[in-house]
């Protein structure tokens, strides 16, 4: 395992970008609707992240991958391929967004209600809620001497607290000038000791950057992917959602790049550990 410390010329490039990815879920909300199609939201995101943003789609053709964002709709884990699905009031939509500037990733991802919360059902809300409560768990662990352990066992625990399964097939990442870097971020912690000792070994130290990403499942956590060899979806077709930021390791806790308008307190950009009350 390589894991690549960022210097701080670097981190600056990867504030950017993560900043860039965060304006593209700002930019898009008002889009999703009923009636839309996730082709539509996609056209939207491409054309705001090439012509307004002067940056690059980085999921647009990697490995073969054939649209600008991912959309993952009720029972879809990740992954999801926009096409001519049209959205329909109390769909929960996931809409993750990669940005390349200057040759650096941020990457994250949200969770959005169509027709707004109150068409969701109570499971869809409870799950919404709970995953993003998973993902900042995870968060608050980041910290020099604490382990990739730490954040699995605390999204696990808490997913597992409200009768949610965590997805094991897919898991965080590093991140930077590469899109998927090492180490690998679990969200639960494995039974296999070899796997477990391999983020026990995972030790956090400042100028680390990776993403935490959470994918909970309201029924079982096993998933299939469709035939189109991306679309993950859970097998007994349960709602799942998702969410996700790209951060680093400092000195004293952590740095979030990809924090939106609405995550932001008192205008500040990046939000650090310290300035959270």
């Amino acid at each position: 395992m390589s894991i690549i410390i960022k210097t701080p010329p670097q981190i600056e490039k990867m504030r950017i970008a993560g900043r860039l990815a965060a304006e593209v879920l700002d930019m898009i909300e008002p889009y999703v609707v009923a009636g839309v199609t996730t082709g539509e939201l996609d056209k939207i995101c491409h054309d705001y992240i090439v012509n307004t943003q002067n940056a690059i789609p980085a999921p647009l053709n990697y490995h073969g991958f054939p649209k600008s964002i991912c959309t993952s709709i009720n029972h879809v884990v990740c992954h999801g391929i926009p096409g001519d699905k049209k959205l329909k009031d109390g769909d929960i939509i996931n809409i993750d967004v990669t940005v390349i500037k200057d040759g650096f990733h941020g990457d994250t991802s949200k969770m959005f209600y169509v027709g707004g919360e109150n068409k969701a059902s109570t499971l869809a809300k409870r799950l919404v809620k709970v995953t993003h409560e998973c993902l900042w768990k995870g968060i608050e662990q980041v910290k020099p001497g604490n382990t990739l352990t730490d954040v699995a066992a605390s999204i696990q625990m808490h997913a597992h607290k409200h009768h949610f399964s965590v997805v094991e097939v897919f898991c965080g990442h590093g991140i930077g000038q590469g899109f998927h870097e090492d180490p690998q971020v679990m969200h639960y912690v494995p039974k296999i000791p070899y796997e477990k000792a391999r983020l026990d070994a995972v030790v956090f130290k400042p100028g680390m950057t990776f993403t935490i990403e959470p994918m909970i499942n309201a029924g079982k956590k096993q998933v299939t992917i469709l035939r189109d060899e991306w679309t993950a979806v859970t097998k007994d077709k349960s709602l799942s959602a998702q969410w996700e930021h790209t951060l680093m390791v400092t000195e004293t806790g952590y740095e979030v790049f990809t924090l939106r308008q609405e995550e932001i307190v008192d205008n500040k950009l990046p939000l650090r550990q310290e300035e959270m009350t």
